[in-house]
């Protein structure tokens, strides 16, 4: 990118972008996290259902969303390519608003099921939000603008459960529904009335001789595939740890005492920490190269997860789940900073789409593997297994990318 290109993002409208778009993932990330405490009772009172059932039809209803947005996701990311990233916010908040609010309205679970589906198909609103900035942001402060934008989708599933709880003890579940419809709705009424995008379309002229391969406008194929691929990975073993984490702080507190309240505390500390040290690693990324902070975070992540599945005491897994929550704040920004500066202008909402398709395989398959490897061992058998997937990754990248280690800005294959 040169220094004119750099020179005429400064001038535009990233920074105010930023700020919008931070208040609006945080809305996003709110809306889509404060409905799942109580998914599973709501589809308990759909039908007279075993316990089986409910646990069946709540695993299809978690997983049809992330299920369908893993495909519809790179298919909106190759239009926003062509059409511009603030069509595809407003598309995104205005789907999932009215998805949401048709939730609050079934009468029986397969309903629930095909609008979760539904609300698959219309995702992207923060993955478009960051395709935006990071296309806008001068290249020597993406880091510190992606960081600190995905600090709002944090913060927002960090506060959303409690909100979500809150919300439907007092209004009733089929309520909540409604009201998180709304918020999305406010995103999508700021997103249209605040975010300014001069987008450009870049015309592709195809000559006889050029190859089909998608990869092939990138300076460094392998480098964007391991990138996605370690989305899938770090997402991977978060997605794996959530479903178990209060039945681990049940046992930890020997069944007694207010264990859904440590529960609680336990779950919101990660995203506590990630909120203070995301800008902070992205800043340090921008002046000494990401992949320093990428390296930095792969190790702290392996030192911090073993142990996790060795304590026997809820206060030691506290201190460690905090301490995940700062190698989180250096793996997902500076991985999405490494994509974006090893990618065409003209295709970055197609990788940051392709980046959500990789983080929902993650999300699903991290929910199936997780429960399955903790009915087969016990609980603390998920924490090696997320450490030994997360070594086994790093080496993976030393072994096929050695370069981004050296500076993580643009890696020559």
């Amino acid at each position: 990118m040169t220094s004119v290109d750099d020179a005429e993002r400064e001038r535009g409208p990233w920074h105010r972008n930023l700020i919008v778009l931070w208040f609006c993932t945080f809305v996003a990330g709110m809306a889509f996290s404060e409905i799942m405490p109580f998914l599973s009772l709501f589809v308990s009172q759909l039908g007279d259902f075993t316990k089986a059932q409910v646990t069946f039809y709540s695993g299809l209803a978690f997983a049809a969303d992330y299920a369908i947005s893993a495909i519809s996701a790179p298919l909106w990311g190759i239009i926003a390519d062509k059409k511009g990233r603030k069509i595809m916010l407003l598309r995104a908040s205005f789907g999932m608003a009215v998805a949401m609010g048709l939730m609050g309205l079934v009468t029986n679970v397969w309903q629930l099921i095909a609008l979760r589906a539904l609300q698959g198909v219309f995702a992207g609103f923060i993955s478009n939000a960051q395709a935006l900035v990071a296309s806008q942001a001068p290249r020597k402060y993406s880091g510190r603008a992606l960081s600190t934008l995905i600090t709002g989708a944090v913060s927002g599933q960090l506060f959303g459960p409690v909100i979500g709880g809150f919300l439907a003890q007092l209004f009733s579940i089929r309520n909540t529904f409604f009201i998180t419809a709304g918020l999305l709705l406010v995103a999508f009424l700021l997103s249209l009335f605040f975010v300014q995008e001069h987008f450009k379309p870049v015309e592709h002229h195809r000559n006889p001789g050029d190859s089909r391969n998608p990869l092939a406008a990138f300076q460094n194929p392998r480098l964007i595939i391991m990138m996605l691929c370690s989305t899938a990975i770090v997402q991977f073993g978060n997605a794996s740890i959530a479903p178990i984490i209060s039945l681990y702080v049940r046992e930890l507190m020997h069944y007694k005492g207010p264990i859904t309240v440590v529960a609680g505390i336990i779950a919101a500390l990660p995203g506590i920490s990630n909120i203070f040290s995301a800008p902070r690693l992205g800043r340090y990324g921008d002046h000494h190269g990401s992949g320093k902070v990428l390296l930095f975070g792969y190790i702290f992540a392996v030192i911090m997860y073993f142990p996790q599945g060795i304590v026997t005491s809820v206060v030691a897994l506290g201190i460690l789940r905090f301490a995940i929550g700062i190698s989180d704040g250096a793996l997902y920004p500076e991985i999405q900073t490494v994509l974006t500066k090893n990618t065409p202008v003209n295709l970055t909402s197609t990788i940051f789409s392709y980046n959500q398709s990789f983080q929902a395989i993650g999300n699903m398959l991290g929910a199936l593997l997780g429960g399955l490897v903790a009915g087969w061992f016990n609980y603390n058998a998920v924490f090696i297994m997320t450490a030994l997937l997360l070594l086994i990754n790093l080496v993976l990248i030393l072994w096929l990318v050695p370069g981004i280690w050296k500076t993580g800005d643009r890696v020559a294959s």
